[in-house]
């Protein structure tokens, strides 16, 4: 553990990585990005709000599990989702402050894109199983999903477009990959360090920029 006394300096920043490192169980090495694509929100497909459809292509456009931390960041009223390689994590972070899940491609109508978290653990719990079931299904149907705890009822209510052609298909990245999304959306996210400004903000360690 860290001497709270001590004053660890920030290290410059590495090249850009690629996402493997930061997967859960770690799986097959990514392909390097290419071009910058455009920043997208992440959200479940609950807080969408709306009808949504999910990359039908889930082995190329569906994420593996990945770890993330929130952390907090001055100025800023929300906290700020981090990939972490999952060994770090472990090693300086306790596990229930780690979160693990999946990233698809998804849309709204009219090609408002986003990240849709897919939850990969706790499938028993039935808030977990409606969201995955939700998400299956909008591979090919335009679905909105609703929580029905105001009923008394601990999951969700998923309901499809009463014509599914009332949206146009969507209009998914041709000359992209999840893995350019991914590394766009967390650049300079990346806590693959012991001395990144993220972690010891987390662990309450002293930075001091070179």
């Amino acid at each position: 553990m860290t001497n709270p006394d001590n004053v660890v300096s920030i290290a410059k920043p590495a090249e850009k990585s690629g996402l493997d490192k930061f997967k859960s169980k770690k799986a097959a090495a990514l392909t390097n990005i290419e071009t910058l694509p455009t920043e997208l929100k992440i959200h479940s497909i609950a807080e969408a709000k709306d009808f949504v459809r999910l990359h039908h292509d889930d082995k190329n456009w569906w994420s593996s599990e990945l770890c993330f931390v929130n952390v907090p960041i001055k100025g800023q009223k929300r906290d700020t989702l981090h990939l972490i390689e999952e060994d770090l994590g472990l090693q300086y972070i306790h596990p229930g402050r780690l979160l693990r899940f999946r990233l698809g491609l998804a849309t709204k109508p009219f090609d408002v894109q986003f990240l849709c978290k897919i939850p990969s653990r706790n499938l028993d719990n039935e808030w977990n199983r409606a969201a995955v079931k939700a998400c299956e299904m909008a591979k090919t149907l335009w679905v909105i999903v609703v929580s029905r705890k105001e009923e008394g009822v601990e999951t969700y209510k998923v309901d499809w477009a009463r014509n599914q052609d009332a949206f146009p298909e969507p209009k998914w990245p041709e000359n992209q990959t999840l893995d350019d999304l991914l590394l766009a959306r967390f650049e300079g996210l990346f806590i693959e360090t012991a001395d990144h400004p993220g972690l010891l903000r987390l662990i309450g360690a002293k930075q001091v920029n070179t």
